[in-house]
């Protein structure tokens, strides 16, 4: 899936939701059905009420999905954690549940975009600035947040994961990358918002900083007082906080202004006020805003997290003292999961992680959430062993302004960039160690028990596609029928759930038909004017991807069930595959920054004047959010950081035309070292042609294994422009999907038949 900066949510309520499978005789189907106190799935964003039909005339499928629209839409991650290591058989639909995402939607459409932007001018009046910031942020930055936090979301209705709304006493922007052009260009209202193109080289779109800057130096000029811009420091990073400052003060230095007498004068043309002690402008109009979660934590067992809390902190104690650093701040909540070793389902969508921040001093080790987050007994004494204190939510800020000044030589270790500005406002500036925080490279390192496991998850994945692909064959081809994105979604997360292990989906599935595969993040739901059905005639891309308490996944496919599809979509199909190989097979040194391979995806599209948008590559989190820094595999080459053994990325090039169709093929990898020893890899067999002789004495070179094992489409390559060794490769790697997955499958049954299909080798010309 290509990284954002991905949703699933559920009220904290006693009901649940699950998942449970009732098995169809004909032909050896399992078709998923909903049923509660089992499993918990994410679904589609709009939601719907799922029936168990149990005369259902259709043998391939037991799913009725009803209209979805007010009162009837469910689907969602459950607020408590719940066991799927089995499954209790029932028949009936106790309770169901409202996605919160989808009530943020709902709340956004209840008033028109002039009535919300009315209001929020009021507001701002009110409390006298003349521009308001709504970020896409909570307070630990994160990709994905609470329902509570969907500010921007709400004022918007544009739901993208990226996106800052800018508001002025009579205008208002969006900014947003190129993933998010086509659905925010849908979505917002243009009579009364302006898209700025983030990253748009055509048309110049000044950053924010620049923006609000130029709009200070006109302000300040036509009144002679400074532009008041209104921020919550709890929601904006650090660094844009100082960012921003910095623009102004340039701004300002650069103005020609004197004073009384001729000398030179420089003036303050805009002044940042953060509103403490006020309510975020967008709460103040949001009737009806979600509670914040407090979902329980889990304990992550020893056998996959591979080192324990205790271990975990003499190693960053030790990263302290080379700092000179006395407490080290820890806001990002995969970090804080991470460190402790436990994992939360419900508060953010599809992230295992739970809302908190940590501190860790030389002689204390402190959780601040709530404290329903470790009422479960397992959790309060696993976290006593780690030697761990828990502390109020809301004393973080206190604390830190504490510990600071109990001694001049105390200094806070507090990643700026990945910290919001009220945490680091606190700590005076000789006393700040602005940099990466020890967790960051650690987490992205995975150790052989996190690898083993987010193998095992590829494996489980892959034995759960090849089931869906059966089925969605057998619904096109055979049944010669129509399928929505959305039950393509719901089936495929009920074949996922099947697997043991499973809590939920690791990102909201993209089930794209047609021209909805160029929406780069786009996500079907019920009653949406964008609504397709899959038939023979267009492609489908489908990236998605399971929450296993092993690991995650994440992995992008592109179909096409058409007898003659086009030889132009076959011919991008071709080239986007022969970038996937390129990136594949990568042999290279030590040290080396993941954009310096970005060009090796891109070379086959080149080649004929095409490219892509995003980013190739992003991290992923071994059970833990399926985007990870600190690496990327990216054109953009401001992120220098360099690729490691132990690491896992994604390799996901693509092409897009809008209004026509979207092609991306995606596989995992992890990364592993090439050995002296002729070649021979030092974690595992690989295809012969990555066998190569290519580490000289003293220089570790790196190179990419497989963790996906899901079959690659072969009559949609043109094999005329595969060269014998991409070919070879392709063989290789369905021999290895056929070996790891077969055995998860039951003989006889479509499932099997498929993969055993999918995997034969390809027909050469």
């Amino acid at each position: 899936m290509q990284r954002s900066n991905k949703f699933f949510f559920s009220r904290a309520s006693s009901t649940t939701l699950a998942l449970f499978f009732v098995a169809t005789t004909a032909r050896g189907f399992s078709s998923p059905t909903f049923l509660p106190n089992t499993c918990i799935i994410g679904g589609s964003s709009g939601g719907g009420r799922l029936l168990l039909n149990n005369n259902n005339n259709n043998k391939y499928s037991s799913l009725i999905y009803n209209t979805r629209g007010g009162g009837d839409n469910i689907i969602g991650a459950r607020s408590s954690f719940l066991s799927t290591k089995r499954f209790s058989s029932t028949t009936q639909i106790d309770t169901e549940e409202i996605s919160t995402m989808d009530e943020v939607k709902a709340a956004a459409a209840r008033m028109s975009a002039h009535q919300k932007l009315t209001l929020m001018r009021k507001k701002m009046e009110e409390h006298g600035v003349d521009v308001y910031l709504i970020p896409s942020d909570d307070p630990h930055l994160s990709e994905y947040v609470p329902a509570a936090y969907m500010r921007r979301g709400y004022l918007t209705d544009f739901h993208g994961s990226a996106g800052t709304a800018v508001v002025t006493k009579d205008k208002a922007y969006l900014w947003t990358d190129s993933r998010y052009w086509n659905e925010a260009g849908l979505r917002l209202d243009p009579d009364h918002w302006t898209l700025m193109k983030q990253g748009d080289n055509d048309v110049k779109t000044p950053t924010i900083p620049k923006f609000l800057t130029d709009l200070a130096s006109s302000h300040y000029t036509a009144n002679s007082k400074p532009l008041k811009v209104g921020m919550d420091a709890y929601v904006h990073a650090a660094s844009f906080a100082k960012e921003l400052t910095e623009a102004f003060d340039n701004a300002a230095n650069d103005m020609d202004c004197a004073a009384e007498g001729g000398e030179e004068e420089v003036p303050v043309i805009a002044v940042i006020d953060t509103l403490d002690g006020e309510q975020n402008l967008v709460d103040s109009i949001w009737e009806g805003r979600p509670d914040l979660p407090k979902n329980p934590f889990r304990v992550h067992p020893m056998k996959y997290a591979g080192m324990s809390v205790q271990d975990k902190v003499t190693k960053i104690r030790s990263d302290m003292s080379d700092k000179k650093a006395t407490m080290t701040v820890f806001s990002d909540l995969s970090d804080i999961a991470y460190l402790f070793n436990v994992r939360c389902m419900g508060d953010v969508e599809t992230c295992p992680i739970g809302i908190a921040y940590a501190t860790i001093t030389n002689d204390d080790v402190s959780l601040y959430c709530d404290p329903e987050k470790v009422a479960p007994s397992e959790v309060a004494e696993h976290l006593k062993e780690g030697g761990v204190t828990i502390k109020p939510y809301d004393d973080i800020v206190p604390d830190i302004k504490s510990h600071v000044s109990l001694a001049k030589r105390n200094k806070v270790w507090l990643d700026n960039s990945r910290s919001n500005y009220a945490l680091s406002r606190v700590v005076p500036k000789p006393s700040l160690v602005d940099a990466q925080n020890p967790v960051t490279a650690m987490k992205a390192v995975k150790n052989e028990a996190e690898m083993e496991g987010m193998r095992q998850a590829h494996i489980v994945d892959g034995a759960a596609m090849a089931n869906f692909m059966a089925w969605l064959e057998n619904a096109i081809v055979t049944e010669g029928r129509t399928v929505s994105e959305v039950e393509v979604d719901e089936v495929l997360t009920g074949f996922r759930a099947k697997q043991p292990g499973f809590y939920e989906v690791s990102f909201p599935t993209i089930a794209g038909v047609g021209a909805n595969g160029a929406i780069i993040h786009y996500r079907a739901a019920e009653g949406s004017d964008l609504l397709k059905y899959l038939d023979r005639t267009q492609p489908i891309l489908i990236d998605s991807g399971g929450q296993y308490e092993y690991g995650t996944t994440d992995v992008t496919r592109t179909w096409h069930f058409g007898e003659n599809p086009s030889e132009e979509f076959r011919d991008y199909y071709t080239r986007v595959l022969k970038g996937n190989i390129g990136v594949d097979t990568m042999v290279f040194p030590e040290n080396t920054p993941g954009f310096v391979l970005d060009v090796f995806a891109r070379k086959a599209l080149w080649e004929i004047g095409k490219n892509y948008g995003h980013g190739t590559g992003h991290g992923v989190g071994a059970a833990l959010n399926v985007h990870e820094g600190p690496h990327s595999i990216s054109p953009r080459w401001g992120n220098k950081e360099v690729l490691k053994a132990g690491m896992v990325t994604s390799n996901e090039p693509g092409y897009y035309e809008d209004g026509n169709f979207g092609i991306r093929i995606e596989n995992l990898l992890e990364i592993v070292e090439v050995s002296n020893d002729d070649g021979k890899e030092t974690n595992g067999e690989e295809p012969p042609n990555k066998k190569q002789k290519v580490a000289p004495d003293g220089k570790k070179f790196l190179k990419f294994k497989g963790l996906t094992m899901i079959p690659i489409q072969k009559n949609l390559i043109r094999v005329e422009i595969m060269s014998k060794e991409e070919l070879d490769w392709l063989d290789s790697y369905h021999e290895q999907v056929l070996e790891k997955v077969k055995p998860l499958l039951e003989e006889g049954t479509p499932a099997m038949e498929w993969l055993v299909k999918s995997c034969e080798p390809i027909t050469r010309n």
